[in-house]
C-alpha cells in the first residue's frame, strides 16, 4: 500500500515504497514465492530460467545427460527431459553412475496440500517421477507436507487461524491429494506415501532433531527469506523436508525395524547405518531447490553421513494467463484442475489461455504466431507424447498456417482426455486403497539387474529382517553358511538357555525314573 507521502502530488517515493516496488520488479523464486517480476509497464515477465541456473548454482541438463540416461536405462528419456522442461540438476550424472555400479537408489518427491484437488501443474513432477520409478525399478517416497501448509497459511494471516485452514483441514486436503496421486498410476509394491502429521516419529524424527541442530537462524533466513515475524514452527519445518530425503528415515521400507510405539523394539533404538549409504534422487520444481541446497551442505555431517542428495529440477507450468508465474490452487481461473469437467476445461482454455497469435487473421497468416508464449502450445509440450506432432504444431503455428483457435482446440482435446482418464481411475481409489499406500512396510524393488559392482544385500533383499548387530556390523550376510553375527549370537543364547533348563529338570526326571 502506498504511503501518504507518496500519494501527495509531486512527492518522491519513500524508502519503504522503493523497497516494496523493487520486490515486484525483480524475479523472485523460493519455496514461498514464484514470480518473474514485472516490466516498466507493469506487465508480468516470464521467468528467466538461465538466470536461475546461475543464481542457484545448479547445472543445466544437457544432451550428454540424455545420452547417458539412455545408455544406463536402455530406454528413451521421458518427454519432459527430451523437451528440457526438466531443465537443470544437481549430480544427476552421479546418480546414474551409482545405479550402474551398485544397482539402486531411493526416489523422493512431495506435495504441499493446499486444496482438495490438484491441478494439472501439480501432476507434472509426479508423472515424471512415475516414469523414472518404472525405468529404474527403485523405491519411492512421497511426502504430503500438511504441517507446512498449515504453518505457512497461519503465518501469512499474521498468526490468525481462519475457517477452513486448521491443521485438520490440511490433513483432509492431504488425504484427497494422496488419492489423486495414486490415480496417476504408482506401483503400490514400491511406493510409500505419508503425511507429516501422521507419520513423523521414530528414526525420521531422530534425523529431524539432529538436522535442526545443524541449521542456524541466519542460514534459514538466507535460504527461505524468513524474517523476525516468521513463526518458529515454519522456521523449524525445513529440517523435516530435508531429512525426508534420507533412506534412514524409513527403515521399515527396507526391511529394518523402526523404534516406534507400541513395540519399541530395543534392537531398533539406533539408526541403521547401512541405509545412510543409499543415495536419493529428488524430482521437483526449481522453487524447492533451496531446501535441498541446505540439505546437501549438511548431509555429510550427520552421525551416519549420507551422500549428497541429487536433484532433477523442472520449470513451472505457467498459469492460463501466461508467463510470469505458475498455476495457483487459490485462483480457479489460473489453472485446469483434475476435478474439472470437460466443458470447464474447454471454457478455461478458450477464455483465459494466453495466446501467441496475432491481433488479426490477416496478420497471423502473414507473420505467424509465437508458440514460445502461447499457453495452449505450452500445455501440449507437457502432456502430448508424440514429438513429431508437437514439432508439426509448432512449425505450422509459426508459419501462420495453424490458427490460435486450432491450437486451443488441440490442447482442449488432449487435456480433456488426460483429465477424464484420471477421473475414471480416481473414482476407484477408496479409503482402504489409500491407507495401503500409507502403511509402512517392506517395499518390493529390484533396481539394476546387472550392476557392475553389486553391494552386499540389504535387509529388503534377504529373507526376513536382520538382527541389529548384523544390520551395521556384519557385512557377510551369512554367506559362509554360519548365519549372520546376530543369528549366531541368538543361537548361542538359545543353546545356553536350553542347557540351564535341562540341568534344572534333571533331578525331577531321575526321581521319576526310580
Amino acid at each position: 500500500m502506498a504511503s501518504a507521502a507518496a500519494e501527495a502530488t509531486g512527492a518522491p517515493p519513500t524508502a519503504e515504497d522503493a523497497i516494496e516496488k523493487s520486490k515486484t520488479d525483480v524475479q523472485q523464486i523460493d519455496p514461498y514465492n514464484v514470480s518473474g517480476g514485472v516490466d516498466e509497464h507493469g506487465n508480468a515477465k516470464a521467468i528467466d530460467y538461465d538466470r536461475l541456473i546461475e543464481e542457484f548454482g545448479v547445472q543445466p541438463l544437457t544432451e550428454e545427460h540424455l545420452k547417458r540416461f539412455e545408455q544406463v536405462t536402455g530406454k528413451k528419456p521421458h518427454r519432459l527431459m527430451r523437451r528440457k522442461l526438466f531443465f537443470s540438476h544437481r549430480d544427476f550424472d552421479k546418480i546414474l553412475d551409482f545405479y550402474e555400479k551398485h544397482g539402486k537408489f531411493m526416489l523422493y518427491t512431495g506435495r504441499g496440500p493446499s486444496s482438495g484437488s490438484m491441478h494439472i501443474g501439480h501432476t507434472v513432477p509426479f508423472l515424471f517421477t512415475k516414469e523414472i520409478q518404472e525405468m529404474f525399478d527403485v523405491p519411492l517416497v512421497i511426502m504430503l507436507t500438511d504441517d507446512e501448509k498449515y504453518l505457512y497459511t497461519r503465518n501469512k494471516n499474521n498468526g490468525t487461524q481462519k475457517k477452513g485452514a486448521t491443521a485438520e483441514d490440511f490433513l483432509k486436503f492431504a488425504h484427497e491429494n494422496i488419492k489423486d496421486i495414486i490415480a496417476l498410476g504408482f506401483d503400490p509394491k514400491k511406493t510409500f506415501i505419508f503425511t507429516d502429521y501422521e507419520y513423523i516419529g521414530g528414526h525420521f524424527y531422530r534425523n529431524t532433531s539432529e538436522f535442526e541442530s545443524l541449521v542456524t537462524m541466519n542460514q534459514a533466513r538466507g535460504a527461505f527469506g524468513f524474517g523476525d515475524s516468521t513463526s518458529i514452527g515454519l522456521i523449524a519445518y525445513g529440517a523435516k523436508q530435508c531429512v525426508a530425503a534420507f533412506p534412514s528415515s524409513y527403515p521399515e521400507l527396507f526391511g529394518y525395524k523402526d523404534f516406534r510405539p507400541p513395540d519399541f523394539d530395543p534392537s531398533a533404538i539406533r539408526r541403521h547405518k547401512e541405509l545412510s549409504k543409499i543415495p536419493c534422487l529428488i524430482p521437483c520444481a526449481i522453487d524447492q531447490e533451496p531446501y535441498f541446497r541446505v540439505l546437501r551442505d549438511r548431509c555429510e555431517r550427520m552421525t551416519d553421513p549420507h551422500p549428497k542428495t541429487c536433484l532433477i529440477l523442472s520449470k513451472f507450468l505457467t498459469a492460463l494467463q501466461g508467463p510470469g508465474g505458475k498455476m495457483s490452487a487459490s485462483d480457479s481461473n489460473s489453472a485446469i484442475f483434475m476435478s474439472d469437467k470437460p466443458n470447464e476445461i474447454k471454457n478455461k482454455i478458450n477464455k483465459h489461455a494466453f495466446s501467441g497469435g496475432r491481433e488479426s487473421l490477416e496478420e497471423h497468416r502473414k507473420f505467424g504466431g509465437n508458440p514460445d508464449v502461447d499457453v495452449a502450445y505450452t500445455y501440449l509440450s507437457y502432456f502430448l507424447e508424440d514429438d513429431e506432432e508437437l514439432a508439426d504444431l509448432e512449425q505450422r503455428y509459426r508459419s501462420g498456417e495453424l490458427l490460435t483457435g486450432e491450437m486451443k482446440a488441440r490442447c482442449i482435446k488432449e487435456l480433456q482426455k488426460f483429465v477424464a482418464d484420471f477421473q475414471e481411475r480416481r473414482e476407484k481409489v477408496n479409503w482402504e486403497i489409500m491407507r495401503s499406500y500409507m502403511n509402512p512396510r517392506k517395499l518390493e524393488f529390484q533396481g539394476n539387474p546387472n550392476p557392475t559392482q553389486p553391494q552386499a544385500p540389504a535387509a529388503s533383499e534377504t529373507n526376513g529382517e536382520k538382527e541389529d548387530g548384523a544390520a551395521d556390523g556384519d557385512k557377510s550376510g551369512g554367506k559362509d553358511g554360519r548365519g549372520t553375527k546376530g543369528e549366531r549370537k541368538a543361537a548361542k543364547l538359545a543353546e545356553k538357555k536350553a542347557e540351564k533348563l535341562a540341568q534344572r529338570q534333571k533331578p525331577a526326571d531321575e526321581g521319576a525314573a526310580q
